[in-house]
């Protein structure tokens, strides 16, 4: 499917497509989050196997990736809509779109490169310290990455809430 016409197929009403289509795409970075917490929860089954440290570096990994994963799911959004909007350019209805396109355009609002910097993100490396000296050093990854994916959890709340917000707005062409 090209990238152009990505939520313009689904509907007759080309606003209500993008809704829908944003309303997926947000359903699938959510299943994105959550997939790493469960595997950060399904955790302890393998600990009577491996050692805590093979474990717990594991457990980071699963929640910076799911965090990657989500981001890049997020800006696919992000293209997505603009080439939709791009196409439909003219329109007098595109107006209800401004909450979705407001949380596009204002958010991430660093970069994944920033926000795996602790150097750069003081608050967040010192909670993951203090969470850290409280039940072992070797989970400050775990809690520092535990930040993150609360971050884009955020994000893709913000995003869902503006969904919401519009599918309200259009629900009489549906």
């Amino acid at each position: 499917m090209s990238q152009s016409n990505a939520y313009l197929d689904s509907v007759a009403h080309p606003l209500v497509a993008i809704v829908n289509g944003v309303d997926k795409d947000v359903e699938r970075g959510e299943d994105m989050l959550m997939l790493g917490y469960s595997l950060v929860l399904m955790a302890p089954i393998f600990a009577p196997i491996a050692p805590p440290r093979i474990l717990l570096p594991l457990m980071a990994l699963a929640f910076a990736i799911s965090v990657c994963r989500a981001r890049l799911n997020f800006l696919g959004i992000r293209a997505k809509v603009a080439a939709a909007i791009e196409a439909l350019d003219g329109r007098q209805d595109l107006y209800l779109l401004r909450p979705i396109n407001e949380i596009l355009t204002e958010h991430p609002k660093t970069t994944l490169t920033e926000g795996f910097n602790p150097l750069k993100n003081l608050l967040r490396t010192a909670k993951s310290i203090l969470g850290a000296m409280l039940i072992n050093p070797l989970w400050m990854p775990i809690f520092y990455t535990l930040g993150l994916q609360i971050a884009e959890e955020k994000q893709l709340g913000l995003l869902n809430r503006a969904v919401i917000a519009v599918e309200e707005k259009t629900a009489h062409w549906r």
